[in-house]
């Protein structure tokens, strides 16, 4: 069996009707935290039902492409995943933000990031979060 190419995938998982937010939201981190199923390259939750969320992974291996398509603790949830065009890596996840803001958006990830004013809400202001 020969190894894959890199490609990134998005994961689009919508829990159980009857399923709180909080318990959607701790599933949901469980199955981006296995290990195997490549690398994690983003994720976030839904703020309204249906509860759920989705992942971005980079995917290199025959393992992984399997691991992926296993539900683990997300068993009886409706997931789908989709391969993307562009973003064959992590880095290229990130590439093809900078170049959709750029090219569509009129802004780049360094202007936003420059005329960002201080807020409790952003998270990715804290210390512990900064580049660096």
């Amino acid at each position: 069996m020969s190894e894959r190419r890199s490609r990134c995938y998005l994961v689009h998982a919508l829990a159980p009707d009857d399923m709180s937010a909080r318990e959607a939201n701790d599933l949901l981190n469980e199955y981006i935290g296995e290990v195997g199923r490549g690398l994690i390259v983003t994720h976030d939750h839904f703020t309204r039902r249906p509860h759920g969320g989705f992942a971005v992974f980079e995917v290199s291996t025959e393992a992984e492409a399997e691991k992926l398509a296993d539900p683990g603790p997300l068993g009886g949830w409706t997931i789908s995943s989709h391969a993307l065009t562009f973003s064959v890596t992590a880095l290229g996840f990130v590439a093809q933000a900078d170049f959709t803001l750029r090219n569509y958006g009129g802004t780049s990830l360094a202007d936003l990031e420059a005329a960002e004013r201080p807020s409790k809400r952003f998270w990715w202001q804290r210390p512990r979060h900064r580049r660096g």
